[in-house]
């Protein structure tokens, strides 16, 4: 891909309209998510302090920082940015609605574009999914999932179900009910105590598998599968109202379902009555392949929850998509789901995802992801013959690589050599090589990668060339 010219000049010494370099701005008034701003407080001459990453513009697969430098966005920013950076037509798309109807509320009334929107996301969903609940967000969404099923409990007579159930390491947002179901101690205990009523089961990491299970898939996803009975009858099936699961669990590294897996929980929750929550968040809008995720891996949830890849990040926006037999309650009588977001649904977020939707369809990225995804993965898998690669893992334009002290014994870090390797090389080193993708430990070591669903062998090549380099150099750290 060529370069594109800049529509600004690059530079160090760009200023905020009141006269301030960009770089103190940042460090002095701008709080960034999941940010340790300590990395930026020391900057004397000489001190460990660094300058705030500024990312200025996007063309396609690739972002540029301030100073002109350019990355391959190996994460479409956060699981975000399906059709690429700098789509003319989806700001196109803003602008126009904006002109025509900037703001309504979906209190009461309606608006053109949710109700097409709304239409056109139903003509995806497997089953009676065809009801759609708008949020800004995907843990907004998920929130909303978890009010409604214990709503919908109370108007069919069967006030004590509440619960849910939710896997280990899992991350499903960050408002309080969403954060008891996210499955990841760490991010949970400075906002104790939380919403009640959330457990956890194991996740399907094959890799970390009891060892007998290790070589056998279908075994392995009854087993994961049959650990989700065993917790609604533990606590009381008439206790137990949803499960959520991601299709492909993003936090601790890509966790892939099984064979069988979700062909067994959809028995498990049909015979205990338990609502079976499909967390497409992140695996939503083609990051796996299909719209919806469920379809790929062939199963009918009762409520998908969506967002990140619906615009693919052009204007915020999130649902929760329930089925038919969920919102039945709710057409009799004095029923109503008191429950809502000022911005939900939102007219110019809901008509830029109607473009999005365009572009999917104009350009089979659909499509282009089941055929690529396989090449992807292969290109993935040449790391393997890495001293410090265990495991390469995931579905379709979503891998995780996992990382390890001894790929014999599937040894793992500690948690001083953990943050050694990730946040004290790996992550400045991945982005000095011209790549952005993420280092996490929320679990075992890994490395993330979910590209825009653009790209094709010639990227899939530069992500293996500088991961194998950064990870080569990773090993004389250790």
């Amino acid at each position: 891909m060529t370069e594109p010219t800049p529509v600004y000049e690059p530079s160090s010494d760009l200023r905020t309209p009141s006269g301030t370099l960009y770089s103190e701005a940042a460090r002095d008034h701008l709080w960034m998510h999941f940010t340790r701003h300590s990395t930026f407080e020391d900057r004397s001459e000489g001190g460990a302090g660094h300058s705030v990453p500024i990312i200025a513009r996007g063309e396609g697969a690739y972002i540029w920082d301030d100073r002109g430098k350019r990355y391959l966005d190996g994460l479409a920013g956060l699981f975000v940015v399906q059709v690429g950076h700098g789509r003319a037509e989806l700001a196109e798309a803003a602008a126009k609605q904006a002109r025509e109807l900037a703001f309504f509320p979906l209190w009461s009334y309606a608006h053109p574009r949710a109700i097409e929107l709304a239409e056109r996301l139903t003509q995806h969903t497997p089953g009676d999914l065809n009801r759609v609940f708008f949020t800004t967000g995907g843990g907004e969404a998920v929130e909303t999932a978890w009010k409604l099923a214990k709503q919908y409990y109370k108007l069919v007579g069967k006030p004590t179900k509440h619960k849910v159930i939710s896997r280990a390491v899992a991350y499903h947002g960050t408002p309080q009910g969403a954060l008891s179901i996210t499955g990841i101690p760490a991010a949970k205990e400075m906002f104790e105590p939380l919403v009640p009523g959330a457990f956890k089961v194991p996740n399907t990491n094959q890799y970390r598998a009891p060892e007998h299970l290790r070589e056998d898939s279908k075994a392995f996803g009854r087993w994961a599968a049959d650990r989700i009975a065993e917790a609604i009858e533990f606590e009381g099936p008439d206790t137990v109202a949803a499960v959520f699961l991601e299709p492909v669990q993003n936090s601790g590294g890509c966790f892939p379902p099984p064979e069988g897996y979700f062909e067994r929980v959809r028995e498990i929750c049909d015979e205990y009555d338990v609502l079976l929550v499909s967390d497409e968040t992140i695996c939503a809008f083609g990051r796996i392949g299909d719209m919806f995720a469920c379809n790929d891996f062939g199963y009918t949830p009762d409520i998908i929850t969506c967002a990140k890849g619906m615009t693919s990040g052009y204007s915020p926006i999130g649902a929760m998509i329930a089925s038919d037999r969920l919102f039945e309650p709710f057409k009799q009588g004095t029923n109503y789901f008191p429950h809502g977001y000022t911005f939900g649904g939102h007219p110019v977020s809901a008509a830029v995802a109607m473009e999005n939707l365009d572009i999917f369809e104009r350009e089979g990225l659909n499509a282009h992801v089941h055929e690529n995804a396989p090449k992807f993965r292969a290109s993935l898998e040449k790391l393997l013959d890495l001293p410090l690669v265990g495991d390469v893992r995931g579905e379709g334009y979503f891998y995780g690589i996992e990382l390890v002290k001894d790929k014999a014994t599937r040894e793992t870090f500690d948690d001083d050599e953990s943050e050694r390797l990730l946040r004290g090389f790996l992550s400045k080193a991945l982005f000095d090589a011209g790549l952005y993708c993420r280092a996490d430990d929320r679990g075992d070591p890994v490395i993330q990668l979910a590209p825009p669903l653009i790209i094709g062998q010639a990227e899939f090549d530069e992500i293996e060339q500088r991961l194998r380099g950064v990870l080569t150099e990773a090993e004389k750290h250790l």
